[in-house]
């Protein structure tokens, strides 16, 4: 699955990349308008696995009293939990995050766990590793409803030195990416998708974004890549142009079990 959601990803940003070389050579194409800055906090957490079902309560119950009325007063546009289905040796087994259209609305929930008393829960301290992101995006879409059990995707490219600026290129990448999701999203394929870049990064690490795709079960996958496939099958400059514009062509893939909540 992991190779399989690599090569998928790998054709969805060829086809970007290839738009832009044609865009170079005198082409036309239509820019994908901006949406609102959306903002997602994304805190990650290592957990033994004797905690796993305690972390699952207190998904259920705990983050329920801040993050449910916060959407219910628009706070926040969204929110959920996942479960790392991809274990590493180092890598985090669940997360929870809630994203916002300000991030003065981001760090108020924030707060809300912090003077709660959520953030210092026996649970929580119980944690092997913890650290936080906060993504910023202004290309996404998603249908207003609650999923449980869903599969959420991600998969973060780390971008070469001659493209120091992730926004320039997630333009790019919307250019032809938008269109493909939206037609997904409205066919019931996807129920949400993003194009990200990290809000804070080291001014030393490398530029880098993130496709998200949340899709309500793994037969989703298999809808995504035969779309990709099949615009990836009438072009073969796709690989090489998006190599020019990435260090390799193998992500950072996660894929997880998500429930979420969008409004």
């Amino acid at each position: 699955m992991n190779r399989s959601v690599c090569r998928v990803m790998v054709g969805v940003a060829g086809l970007a990349v290839l738009g832009m070389t044609a865009t170079l050579a005198g082409v036309q194409t239509d820019a994908v308008k901006e949406k609102p800055r959306l903002y997602r906090y994304e805190s990650y957490w290592t957990f033994a696995r004797a905690h796993w079902g305690d972390v699952d309560k207190d998904n259920a119950t705990g983050n329920q009293k801040i993050l449910a009325p916060a959407l219910a007063d628009g706070t926040l546009v969204g929110y959920g939990d996942e479960e790392n289905l991809l274990h590493s040796a180092k890598g985090f087994t669940h997360d929870n995050w809630w994203q916002a259209n300000s991030w003065a609305a981001v760090m108020k929930v924030l707060e809300g766990f912090h003077k709660g008393g959520g953030s210092s829960s026996p649970l929580l301290v119980s944690s092997t590793r913890h650290w936080d992101h906060v993504f910023l995006s202004r290309f996404y879409n998603w249908k207003a409803g609650s999923w449980k059990g869903a599969y959420r995707y991600t998969a973060t490219y780390e971008l070469k030195p001659e493209w120091p600026d992730p926004d320039a290129a997630l333009r790019t990448l919307s250019t032809f990416d938008v269109a493909l999701f939206e037609k997904l999203l409205a066919d019931g394929t996807i129920f949400e998708y993003e194009l990200d870049r990290e809000l804070v990064r080291k001014t030393d690490s490398p530029a880098k974004f993130v496709y998200v795709v949340v899709t309500p079960s793994v037969e989703g996958l298999d809808k995504l890549t035969a779309v990709v496939r099949a615009a990836v099958g009438e072009n073969s400059l796709i690989g090489p142009a998006f190599a020019s514009m990435t260090v390799n062509q193998t992500p950072q893939i996660d894929i997880l079990r998500v429930n979420a909540t969008y409004k």
